[in-house]
């Protein structure tokens, strides 16, 4: 059963904070084979979302107040366990990051840094391309907003 948690840097427990940078670590850095600074200061100004099944983070990203990282709020740092893509964890880690945004931030304004392959599954929650497209670490990515 997957259980949602919305954290500030400071309410996360050791555990926690080392299971979603272990995640974090696993996806964007091995599995991508991308060399990149993940830790960069802003997770401290973040709010962490999560989703858990049996006391295992299954999916995450870090959510920011307008001003932050872009002009919008913003979602970041999307990602969800290679074990658990199949079971539409992803899915529901965007609902609950826009609504969350949506409670938190009081806006429905969103932007995010997206991997271009990944366009029309932010498409289907209603994010649209804007600009061209950019290396992100070496990575093609599209800004996307809603």
């Amino acid at each position: 059963m997957n259980k949602v948690s919305i954290k500030k840097f400071n309410e996360l427990t050791i555990d926690e904070l080392y299971e979603l940078l272990r995640l974090r670590s696993e996806v964007f850095v091995v599995e991508q084979d991308c060399v990149y600074q993940d830790l960069d200061n802003k997770d401290q100004k973040a709010l962490h979302l999560f989703i858990s099944d049996e006391n295992e983070i299954t999916g995450y990203t870090r959510l920011f107040k307008a001003g932050e990282y872009f002009d919008n709020a913003s979602i970041g740092r999307v990602v969800v366990s290679g074990k658990h893509r199949d079971k539409k964890v992803g899915h529901l880690l965007m609902t609950e990051s826009i609504n969350a945004i949506l409670k938190h931030f009081h806006t429905s304004k969103i932007t995010l840094s997206a991997q271009t392959y990944l366009k029309k599954f932010y498409e289907s929650h209603g994010f649209q391309q804007v600009g061209e497209g950019y290396l992100e670490d070496g990575i093609p990515h599209i800004e996307m907003k809603i």
